[in-house]
C-alpha cells in the first residue's frame, strides 16, 4: 500500500517505516499532541490527510525516542477491536 514495512498488533496497523519516515498510528483523540512533537509531520497519502497517524521524522530517533513512540502505537493498537 505504501511501499515500506509495518508492524501489526490483533490485525491492526501501529507502526512502521516507509522512505518518509517512521509512521506512527495514534489515533484522532492524541493526533494533535503527536503532532507538537519534534520531527514530526502528517501524513498523507494521495493528497488526503489522515488525522490519526503521523510520520516522524528518523533523524530525530534514538533509541529512547523510537521505544517512546512503539510504546504509544502499540498501547493504541491493543485497544481496537482485534481482526
Amino acid at each position: 500500500m505504501f511501499g515500506g514495512l509495518s508492524f501489526m498488533v490483533g490485525g491492526n496497523m501501529s507502526c512502521g517505516f516507509a522512505h518518509q519516515g517512521l509512521m506512527v498510528r495514534v489515533g484522532s483523540d492524541l493526533y494533535q499532541e503527536a503532532l507538537a512533537r519534534d520531527g514530526t509531520r502528517q501524513m498523507a497519502f494521495t493528497g488526503r490527510p489522515l488525522n490519526a497517524m503521523v510520520f516522524v521524522d528518523l533523524g530525530v530517533l534514538d533509541d529512547a525516542h523510537l521505544a517512546g513512540w512503539v510504546e504509544l502505537t502499540v498501547s493504541f493498537a491493543v485497544g481496537l477491536p482485534a481482526k
